[in-house]
């Protein structure tokens, strides 16, 4: 006896949609950070690095919403508008969604400052930007804890390998302004010659 395919049809494309995000949003973190940490600063090059990094997070958020609109169709879980777009509140680990809906929420949030960083200053846009590491983290966190492919290879692999380059990036980033060298002071000519101090 086979099973109606109709029953999970829609668990599947958010599941898709779910882990299209959370490559998109890897890739779209690690470019991002390269490009603050001048690793991916080439002659030229920047705009279309830029654009790149703006097409990576806008899909995000696509695939994003694709993930959750999805769930409203699923036949087993039944998470309602409010179980999808209100933190806690789906009967369906709690938590994990929780803290997937809230990541949802930050990124959208910050990410989109890039388009209001004129109106805002640059400055002020920076600073709220990077808190999307925050929140590519708390996904992270999402699709390990409420994710029913956390448990695959392959899966794994998506999550440890992301997670190490995004950790290696981000140590970049933060430490790159100390490992510049300070120029060293050039030595003080006395005002007149053969003085000694």
């Amino acid at each position: 006896m086979t099973r109606d395919p109709s029953l999970y049809t829609w668990w599947l494309v958010s599941r898709a949609a779910g882990v299209t995000a959370f490559a998109l949003s890897s890739a779209s973190v690690i470019l991002g950070l390269s490009m603050a940490g001048k690793l991916a600063r080439r002659p030229g090059a920047a705009r279309r690095w830029r654009s790149l990094h703006e097409h990576l997070a806008v899909g995000t958020l696509l695939a994003v919403a694709v993930h959750g609109a999805a769930l409203l169709g699923d036949h087993w879980m039944h998470p309602g508008v409010s179980g999808i777009l209100v933190p806690f509140q789906m009967s369906y680990r709690p938590l994990a969604t929780g803290i997937g809906i809230l990541a949802a929420y930050g990124m959208a949030l910050f990410g989109l400052t890039f388009y209001a960083r004129r109106r805002i200053g640059t400055r002020l846009w920076r600073a709220a930007h990077r808190f999307t590491i925050m929140f590519w983290g708390m996904a992270a966190a999402h699709a390990f804890t409420a994710g029913t492919d956390a448990s695959t290879v392959w899966m794994r692999v998506i999550l440890g390998a992301s997670g190490a380059a995004i950790t290696v990036l981000l140590v970049n980033r933060v430490f790159a302004g100390r490992r510049r060298p300070v120029p060293a002071r050039r030595p003080t000519r006395p005002a007149v010659e053969g003085a000694r101090p």
